[in-house]
């Protein structure tokens, strides 16, 4: 119920079930705790002026791969950064302005880390889905 309202109250939410609102706040307490859960809100992009997204596969020398992930973690563009196994070592999803801001990026942060061997870059043209919603079973 809260992937779909985060917003729903805890009495909302016992009155739906069919249980008190103790049990309620006592289970999300629990997941919060046991950090299977967060509750959070998420701008979208557009809200702060990012009009431009785009991902970033990023090869690196291994033996750099936690110093590259840690700094381009504190980039303001950066909303995702994962260490994958694949055609890169990294994938990064970023936000940008416009083209000049994916260029500066690209070109005066990426390009000065020492440890990236190539980068391939790929705009999102139009976001068909976006959503932080999955069943779990």
């Amino acid at each position: 119920m809260l992937q779909v309202d985060g917003r729903l109250s805890n009495t909302e939410i016992a009155r739906s079930l069919e249980i008190t609102e103790t049990t309620v706040r006592k289970r999300i307490a629990h997941l919060l705790d046991e950090r299977l859960m967060s509750i959070v809100a998420v701008p979208t992009p557009e809200a702060s002026g990012m009009l431009l997204s785009a991902i970033l596969g990023v090869s690196v020398e291994l033996t750099a791969i936690h110093a590259v992930a840690d700094t381009i973690r504190t980039y303001p563009e950066v909303r995702y950064v994962g260490m994958s196994a694949g055609r890169y070592d990294l994938m990064v999803e970023a936000f940008f302005t416009d083209q000049e801001h994916l260029l500066e990026f690209v070109t005066g942060k990426l390009g000065c880390l020492p440890g990236i061997t190539s980068l391939e870059t790929s705009i999102i043209l139009k976001v068909v889905k976006f959503s932080y919603e999955w069943e779990i079973t």
